[in-house]
């Protein structure tokens, strides 16, 4: 049973990715986007407006353009380690929001999202474990290298666009549904067209 499981993990690390990846850009777009018309699968849409009553609305708006970002570095798997650090925070500052606000359900929701970061984050621990170590001179010896520098500029343009498209809806809902799925197809014949 171990077995198959260590021989799966990878998989289900990348179905988590996505899953956590869509879940967050959803609900970040879907609070930014004009009378919030951005399909989401999980709110409150309404966020901002709520915590506006508690003059916290620009934080709102902060934690969701974070909640985009962070969904745009997980569903790549190029950047996936990035985005699951920048998430953990996240879903701990909307944790604390239910928790605070007492919105029955959500918390336990949000509980089960920090799981599976919390598995993210340990399953690329190999990653970022010098953050921890004493031994400067291993850390010195790590050099940037990335395998596709073209494939990384292509998903920076695809975020930036889908990014731009926030504004855009507020002055044409349609064309920002378009280009925003076109950046999404772009990602994704990205990903598919070199695995990394």
């Amino acid at each position: 049973m171990k077995a198959l499981f260590l021989k799966h993990q990878h998989k289900l690390i990348v179905m988590i990715r996505l899953f956590l990846g869509f879940i967050f850009l959803g609900a970040g777009m879907s609070k930014l986007y004009f009378e919030h018309s951005f399909p989401g699968i999980i709110g409150p849409v309404w966020l901002k407006e709520r915590l506006t009553e508690y003059g916290l609305g620009m934080y709102a708006r902060f934690i969701a353009l974070s909640q985009v970002i962070a969904g745009l570095l997980l569903i790549t798997q190029r950047f996936a380690t990035l985005g699951a650090v920048l998430t953990f925070p996240i879903i701990l500052n909307i944790l604390m929001v239910t928790v605070s606000m007492e919105w029955r359900g959500t918390s336990f929701v949000n509980a089960f999202f920090l799981l599976l970061n919390s598995w993210l984050l340990a399953y690329d621990y190999h990653k970022f474990k010098f953050i921890l170590s004493d031994d400067k001179e291993a850390i010195s010896e790590i050099s940037l290298k990335r395998r596709s520098a073209k494939a990384d500029l292509i998903w920076a343009v695809a975020a930036v666009v889908i990014l731009t498209t926030i504004p855009l809806s507020y002055v044409n809902l349609y064309l920002a549904w378009g280009v925003c799925g076109a950046m999404f197809l772009l990602i994704i014949w990205n990903q598919l067209r070199k695995k990394v």
